[in-house]
């Protein structure tokens, strides 16, 4: 596989997560959000596990690494779901494509403060920059013609932090189990998590019988939760981390570009500051350091 090749998968990945911001926000609308959430579990348990016997065959797991993994479903699936979905029926998909933007940049600082890890003057700068960017689509409240709302934002930027502990505790059990049979748990233990919120909603799903939402379902659920991360997985089998975090710039990118030609939203001035702070911060922070 060519480097080329990789930077595909990656920009690929990046790109369908950015999609889903204005599917999921369409979804999020029209059934309750723990149901959203539970679906997209289901669906993709149900790729996963052929998937996994196929390619990986059976994996003997350890405790320590179930346990990493539910609470990577925790906080990755569930607390992440909750936050976007919630946020999203408050605030524009432009907006919360660009709220996203800032999971470099909460990485980042939590791998200073949990894991450690030093920052460089410039990971301080691009936090900084993140921090800018959400004030300027905050100000964006201002505009009578925007539909975003500050407590949406701020939901999904909870959702934001709830992905960002994901990432962290994944650093724990990389190699340790195969890919997609580390998918599978995930999804699978997301699914118990969410089934006692999503049960009272069932009645709900009456509303998948439209061809339409049902098509929306079964694509945000088979590129939000298999698709991408396949795609981002293999990627990084040939890229590393450091500049694959460059292609995090697709997400926010192909966020805004959903959210105006399919949900007519719009994109003013100070939009376009934000979202230009935002790119600044995730290219600042991830960009390869020269070697000499």
């Amino acid at each position: 596989m060519s480097l080329r090749f990789a930077y595909a998968q990656l920009a690929l990945s990046m790109m369908l997560v950015g999609a889903n911001v204005a599917v999921a926000k369409v979804l999020a609308e029209a059934l309750p959000i723990a149901l959203v959430a539970f679906l997209r579990c289901v669906l993709a348990v149900a790729v996963l596990w052929p998937l996994a016997r196929m390619m990986e065959g059976r994996v003997r797991i350890s405790p320590s690494a179930k346990r990493n993994l539910f609470l990577q479903a925790l906080f990755g699936t569930a607390i992440y779901n909750a936050g976007l979905l919630a946020g999203l029926r408050l605030t524009s998909a432009l907006e919360g494509g660009m709220v996203l933007a800032t999971l470099p940049a909460v990485v980042a600082i939590g791998s200073f403060l949990w894991l450690r890890e030093r920052l460089s003057g410039r990971q301080w700068a691009a936090a900084a920059l993140a921090g800018f960017g959400m004030a300027a689509i905050t100000l964006a409240r201002l505009d009578a013609s925007g539909h975003g709302s500050v407590l949406g934002n701020f939901l999904i930027f909870l959702g934001v932090g709830g992905e960002a502990i994901y990432v962290l505790l994944a650093k724990r059990i990389v190699g340790a189990v195969p890919v997609i049979t580390a998918s599978l748990w995930m999804q699978a233990f997301s699914a118990l998590v969410l089934l006692p919120f999503a049960a009272p909603g069932l009645g709900a799903t009456a509303a998948l019988a439209d061809p339409a939402m049902l098509g929306l379902m079964l694509f945000h659920s088979l590129t939000a939760s298999v698709l991408c991360l396949l795609l981002w997985y293999k990627g990084l089998e040939r890229v590393p981390a450091g500049v694959a975090g460059v292609f995090t710039a697709f997400l926010p990118a192909t966020a805004a570009v959903t959210a105006v030609l399919f949900l007519g939203e719009s994109f003013g001035a100070v939009h376009l500051a934000g979202f230009t702070l935002m790119m600044a911060s995730v290219m600042l922070a991830t960009w390869p350091r020269k070697t000499a």
